[in-house]
């Protein structure tokens, strides 16, 4: 849910401070222009210059997008049906190797245009938009859309070394910082006769100065989350990990003979499944070359987890494949009820709110062009599949359910018992309006709104506990930052319906003072604030709270996620002096890093022990002040593997809990206790 920050403190800060200098020191603009000020940047060049516009940003989550570039190249072989296996390395010197099975990059000649006589491979891996994903015959369907993946991958490497096994023969290249080839593609031997017999395998190692904000440390979870998706989503293709890194050496292999269905059984490990079965269907049609694979298994939860993928790449907002299987999802369910007396002619239907509550889904679809919109560019926008996939799903489904009539009578059951609920929280969601409309204003006593009315502008900071409010209130601009304390930690909504939360008073109170509503009635469009920042002690409670805080927002304000109006505070856990200037020090990492750059340093570390104990002219500059601190965006990058994470540490399941954090202990870079 919530992913790595995209900077740390200081880090953050001293680029900021970068830029403003270069700013200041840049000549100012000629009178006379001319052609002579108009740059072209030739070849990779404009990947080093503008690197977020290609992989979103140059933190964690960009350093990781790198990988994804090079393996989705195989996964495409995959896809295709020429590749059986793919090795994924974190190399002990700090590079990143991938390999396949599959058909080895084209090595021959190109045949034409400014780039005739270079090898199709050295095409690939230096020049934008270059690939074979563009209605050729090398691919039906694809991840890779614009080929700019590798060559992307090969601009922002310090190092990359390609290796093809093609037709009995290996060739080997390599290229210097910035993709610069160092020498032509050529043939160093015979295929070894053990292993495989075709393949591509590439090497690379991240360009630190590109990275400088958080380093070129790749995170394992990670990695792994990534291709056990993928490899749930290719049934049977084998995904192994390698970490040689010292004290992180492991290995890890993902296979999956059931495909999607083990994909569902493995999201409601956490859960209690409703019943043992996973209904699942495919579908194919020929003539508008689309495809696809679902399954789905309700649970005993409250919480709906629909997740689609479109040539395997996550569309978080949905689109028209995830529209057309609800559709056809509510129709399906309501005519089986009717046709077996479940419902009574004088029963309403049920909503699809109701049929989808506890709902675990898997909707992956193939087509030839993909068509994404969206905020994130994650939401799939072909009309025809959306007939396709409600087609298939209507009689797919129907029969699944007349086949299943045990399994089929607990979801009719389950969506009655959620619509009981729903008409509940109906009615304690007026009661909340009626209540908010007698005390005037609407707002909840304990807020300290801003003077601003533009949500673009303003932000709210949800504070733990009084005492820090009362430091954050002096400290805030009253104009643009608004204030609600909350007391003690909030209901944990990961177990409880929409009817009992609605009770709780600091649920309440968040609903009405972010506004947009709650649940499926949300609208981001209607939120007051576009910033919404959990300000919490940098201590394990503080850390509980937050994390609470972070599941209502995702569970229950979704769409305030996927905007990326989520924010965490960042208060220091320490202070030093240097000198007579006292410097704040986000938590052990910082120190470390303090402590790295001044080896010399003598004076004590203080360790703040909460925002309470905290004056407002401390709070200000390190915490709430736009100009000197530092925010960490909740973003929802990948939501199946958000849904499992928030069901495994937020719900009942005690011994996966166990596990996910003793298998990610690794990846921890510092512990409070």
């Amino acid at each position: 849910m919530c992913r790595p920050p995209t900077s740390q403190v200081n880090a953050c800060f001293r680029s900021l401070l970068i830029e403003v200098r270069v700013a200041a020191d840049a000549k100012q603009p000629s009178a006379d222009y001319g052609a002579k000020d108009i740059q072209v940047l030739e070849g990779l060049d404009p990947v080093r210059k503008r690197p977020g516009m290609y992989i979103g940003s140059t933190g964690l989550a960009g350093l990781h997008h790198l990988i994804w570039e090079v393996v989705d190249n195989s996964v495409d072989e995959a896809m295709a049906g020429f590749c059986t296996r793919i090795n994924v390395t974190l190399q002990a010197d700090g590079g990143c190797r991938v390999d396949d099975n599959g058909r080895g990059v084209p090595v021959d000649p190109y045949p034409s245009g400014p780039h005739k006589g270079k090898s199709a491979a050295e095409v690939v891996l230096t020049v934008l938009h270059a690939g074979g994903k563009f209605g050729g015959d090398g691919y039906k369907v694809s991840g890779g859309l614009h080929g700019v993946g590798v060559s992307v991958v090969n601009a922002l490497s310090e190092r990359l070394f390609i290796q093809v096994d093609k037709n009995g023969t290996r060739y080997e290249q390599e290229y210097a910082k910035g993709g610069k080839p160092q020498g032509k593609l050529a043939a160093v031997g015979p295929t070894p006769s053990k292993g495989r017999t075709s393949g591509t395998s590439v090497t690379f190692w991240p360009d630190p100065t590109i990275f400088a904000s958080e380093g070129t440390e790749f995170v394992a979870r990670t990695v792994l989350e990534r291709l056990q998706t993928m490899a749930f989503l290719n049934r049977g293709l084998e995904i192994v990990f390698h970490d040689e890194r010292p004290e992180r050496e492991q290995q890890v292999t993902f296979q999956y003979k059931g495909g999607v269905t083990d994909f569902v059984r493995h999201l409601n490990a956490s859960k209690e499944a409703l019943f043992t079965k996973v209904a699942h269907f495919e579908d194919e049609d020929d003539e508008g070359g689309q495809t696809l694979d679902i399954a789905m298994q309700w649970n005993t939860g409250y919480h709906e987890g629909i997740h689609g993928y479109a040539n395997g790449i996550s569309t978080i907002e949905g689109g028209m494949h995830v529209e057309g299987f609800k559709t056809a999802l509510t129709s399906v369910v309501n005519k089986y009820a009717r046709a077996k007396g479940l419902l009574k002619e004088k029963d309403d239907n049920l909503l699809g709110e109701d049929i989808r509550e506890g709902i675990t889904a898997i909707i992956a679809v193939k087509l030839r062009e993909p068509q994404f919109e969206g905020q994130t560019k994650a939401k799939l926008g072909n009309v025809p599949m959306r007939s396709f996939v409600q087609k298939a799903t209507n009689e797919k489904l129907a029969e699944w359910l007349d086949e299943n009539p045990a399994e089929a009578n607990k979801i009719v059951k389950k969506a009655q018992s959620a619509a009981q609920a729903r008409v509940a929280a109906k009615n304690a969601r007026n009661a909340i309006r009626r209540k908010t409309a007698l005390a005037g204003a609407g707002m909840p006593d304990k807020l300290k709104d801003c003077s601003s009315g533009n949500p673009e502008e303003s932000e709210i900071f949800i504070v733990e506990g009084d005492s820090a409010g009362g430091s954050a209130l002096n400290a805030r601009d009253p104009r643009t930052q608004a204030l609600l304390p909350i007391r003690g930690k909030i209901l944990n909504v990961e177990r409880a319906r929409l009817d009992k939360m609605l009770k709780n008073n600091e649920i309440q109170a968040l609903i009405t003072a972010i506004g947009g509503g709650v649940g499926d009635e949300f609208d981001v469009s209607k939120a007051r604030y576009h910033k919404v920042i959990a300000l919490c002690d940098a201590d394990v409670d503080g850390s509980h709270i937050r994390t609470l805080l972070l599941t209502f927002f995702f569970r229950q304000m979704r769409g305030l996620v996927e905007a990326g109006y989520v924010y965490i505070a960042q208060p220091p856990l320490f202070s030093t002096l240097v000198g007579k200037e006292k410097v704040y020090l986000k938590d052990e990492h910082a120190k470390a890093r303090f402590l790295e750059a001044h080896p010399n340093h003598k004076n004590d570390f203080n360790r703040l022990k909460g925002l309470g104990e905290m004056d407002w002219q401390e709070l200000k500059p390190t915490t709430m002040d736009t100009r000197t601190r530092t925010l960490l965006q909740v973003t929802v990058e990948e939501a199946a593997v958000a849904d499992e994470i928030t069901s495994v540490l937020m719900g009942d399941d005690v011994d996966s809990r166990k596990q996910f954090i003793t298998a990610n202990a690794r990846d921890v870079r510092n512990l409070d206790f």
